[in-house]
């Protein structure tokens, strides 16, 4: 028997329980993971509240890393003993031991601690997959870059800087405005106090950029495409303050023959070799010293009230995790 946080029901922080849980033996290609650390993740709270919809009862959590205690019939990717991360579901990840497809397991470099990778997968992931796949960032690139001091945004603007990119970050305080810039971003504008789009547009000399990073939603979405040069992609990864509406898709015409995309990690890794090259990207580039990851907040894995309330409040910023 082992605990975990489980939903029964959607709704607020306050539905997460800590509960005991049997654990079967791993059935077959599947491993046995006990996890040292926890990731912490928006998308979390999209599950919690049903936004993006679960079967009930459920676990939660979509990364973590940890060590091998056991393999089933099959499991050719790793073995007993190895210590290894994960991002990107299934879900379940808020639990002191759980089963997992091996395939979704990646070999951990012992240059890698267990809280860095816990930190790092979905949003390193996640970061490999916009700059280097979504839209490939070249050096010379102007990237605008949403939640520039959140956890993806943090990975993002340090990883285009690297790239040779110059970096635009929008962040919501004066607080964050200077953890942005501490992490890549050549100009950084406080969308509470600052219209983004004409700050964009003075800092391109007019043009607007070829490529908007966006995972707030809603609230930046318009403002996002208007961002935009004429053929311009919008990459629209999040929700944060809740999903965009409805599109009339004669607006991308008007406005420049404009690309969106509405992206998710799973696609991405859908297949196993695609995995292990975004991982094998993401791995070089924290263990060159180029990104820097900082696990700001931690939380004992019990506590996921208390950190889904501060995720939510946007008391957080950078990576998050969470120890059973």
């Amino acid at each position: 028997m082992v605990h975990a946080i489980r939903l029964n029901k959607t709704g607020g922080p306050e539905v997460l329980a800590w509960e005991t849980v049997d654990l079967p033996s791993p059935a077959a290609g599947e491993a046995t993971v006990r996890h040292h650390a926890v990731g912490l993740n928006f998308i979390d709270t999209y599950h919690r509240t049903g936004l993006y919809p679960l079967a009930l009862p459920s676990g939660i959590g979509l990364e973590g890393a940890g060590v091998v205690e056991a393999v089933g019939a099959g499991v050719t990717e790793v073995k007993v003993g190895d210590r290894v991360a994960y991002a990107g579901g299934p879900v379940g990840a808020y639990a002191e031991v759980r089963n997992i497809p091996a395939h979704r397991l990646l070999q951990l470099p012992a240059s890698i601690a267990f809280n860095t990778a816990a930190a790092m997968m979905l949003q390193g992931l996640t970061t490999a997959y916009l700059l280097r796949r979504t839209y490939r960032v070249q050096a010379g690139d102007a990237v605008l870059i949403h939640a520039a001091a959140g956890g993806v945004g943090l990975i993002a603007c340090q990883w285009a800087k690297a790239l040779g990119a110059t970096v635009i970050g929008t962040v919501g305080s004066a607080a964050k405005a200077d953890i942005a810039r501490a992490h890549g971003c050549d100009h950084v504008i406080n969308y509470s106090s600052e219209d983004f789009v004409a700050r964009v547009r003075e800092i391109t000399g007019g043009e607007g950029v070829p490529v908007v990073y966006d995972g707030v939603g809603k609230d930046t979405f318009m403002g996002s495409l208007d961002s935009l040069r004429p053929m311009g992609l919008l990459v629209s990864y999040g929700n944060a303050s809740g999903p965009v509406e409805p599109l009339d898709l004669l607006l991308l015409s008007q406005k420049g023959s404009l690309f969106v995309t509405r992206p998710t990690l799973m696609n991405y890794t859908a297949k196993r070799a695609d995995l292990e090259a975004l991982g094998a990207e993401l791995f070089e580039v924290v263990a060159s010293g180029k990104v820097r990851i900082e696990v700001n907040q931690s939380y004992a894995l019990k506590d996921a009230i208390q950190a889904h309330r501060d995720l939510e409040a946007r008391k957080t910023t950078g990576s998050t995790i969470l120890i059973p």
